[in-house]
């Protein structure tokens, strides 16, 4: 009887870590720019929120020109970058922030990709078989996600809109997920 009782509470505990897994974290009130009107700042750039709602929250995503958009601020700075993945079109929004080589970087939370804050690049840990002990190194796969320049002006929060003239991998999802109801996390 013991056993079933333990066993029970086991799978509660999993159900209640299942149901804050999946909450994920909270995003801001984001005002106009989640919705289709979209307010513009200085030099064309689009509003995303005020400064320290985005600080305080960690992380907000955006609708910009109808796509999604995720902005973080980490260790003193913001970064934004297409909140779909370039793999499979995972929510950035949820993923872990870890330092990798010094850099800080999302790990996609579907298929644990890891792209860099700063560049948008896609990282990997490969081994040189040539070598007489190989040892795991990070290598670049080069930019695969779309990155978007953040400027504070009078403690907002603004975003340039994308320079569609060059592509990345990330745009298939971007476009494929772009205008859907929610941020939402489905495959």
């Amino acid at each position: 009887m013991l056993d079933l009782l333990i066993l029970g509470l086991h799978y509660f505990i999993c159900f209640l870590i299942f149901l804050v897994i999946w909450r994920g974290p909270q995003d801001a009130d984001l005002r106009g720019s989640s919705t289709g009107t979209v307010e513009t700042g200085p030099d064309g750039l689009i509003l995303i929120g005020k400064e320290d709602d985005i600080k305080r929250s960690r992380r907000v995503t955006a609708k910009v020109n109808g796509r999604e958009i995720v902005v973080f601020y980490h260790e003193g700075k913001f970064h934004a970058l297409d909140s779909r993945c370039y793999h499979e079109g995972g929510p950035l929004c949820l993923g872990e922030i870890e330092d990798i080589n010094g850099q800080a970087c999302i790990v996609c939370p579907w298929h644990k990709y890891i792209i860099t804050l700063e560049t948008g690049e896609g990282l990997y840990e490969g081994i040189n078989p040539l070598e007489p002990s190989p040892t795991p190194q990070w290598q670049s796969k080069g930019v695969k996600q779309r990155i978007h320049k953040v400027t504070i002006d009078n403690r907002n929060v603004y975003v340039s809109p994308p320079d569609l003239s060059v592509s990345f991998d990330s745009d298939y999802f971007a476009d494929k997920y772009k205008n859907s109801g929610g941020l939402g996390m489905e495959k």
